[in-house]
């Protein structure tokens, strides 16, 4: 069985983040086979077209470390009923030059949670408008729109609910299937 590479953003600059505290949990429940590494993306400046000529090291590394995936996962909080500046920031880093977008034909997963009880379902829903012009072959199913609770997501990354922890390794479990549909059809170069 291949080992497949994924890329990870917290959506969350926060040293506190919830989001990050779900990415632990959903490594730590993913199939053995995915291998993780986060993409920082809270040194990049923002982007400017000006910068197309000559891209910052911080945005060379950011598309390097896409380059070096075979997938990517985001685990994204929801500000005002769309997703993080930041976040945005680097996908528009990541996208450009024009023709050279480095989320093109990427397998891709879209999770978040809130305290909330609607999780980011809209955080999501305008995530998954980006990534579409981006031509990221997005997981459409299962969404995945996490009420977070510390009683239930420890830092550590283990999950005390065990209901929530059979439906997060059953999305990894799918995301693990979607990365090979993908990739099978559509190789990364």
């Amino acid at each position: 069985m291949p080992t497949y590479r994924v890329g990870y953003f917290v959506g969350s600059l926060s040293s506190t983040s919830i989001n990050r505290v779900l990415s632990k949990a959903l490594i730590n429940l993913a199939p053995p086979d995915l291998e993780f590494t986060e993409i920082p993306i809270g040194s990049l400046p923002l982007y400017s077209q000006d910068y197309d000529d000559d891209y910052p090291p911080e945005a060379m590394e950011l598309k390097e470390a896409i380059g070096r995936s075979d997938a990517v996962l985001f685990v994204t909080p929801e500000y005002n009923r769309s997703i993080p500046g930041a976040l945005k920031n680097a996908i528009d880093w990541a996208s450009r030059p024009w023709g050279q977008n480095s989320f093109d034909h990427i397998p891709a997963a879209v999770i978040g949670a809130s305290v909330g009880s609607i999780g980011t379902a809209v955080a999501q829903q305008s995530l998954r408008a980006v990534l579409s012009f981006c031509n990221a072959r997005q997981m459409t199913a299962p969404e995945a729109y996490i009420q977070f609770s510390p009683e239930v997501f420890r830092d550590d990354g283990s999950v005390a609910k065990e209901s929530t922890e059979a439906f997060l390794t059953e999305f990894m479990r799918e995301f693990r299937v979607h990365i090979e549909r993908v990739l099978t059809v559509l190789p990364r170069q």
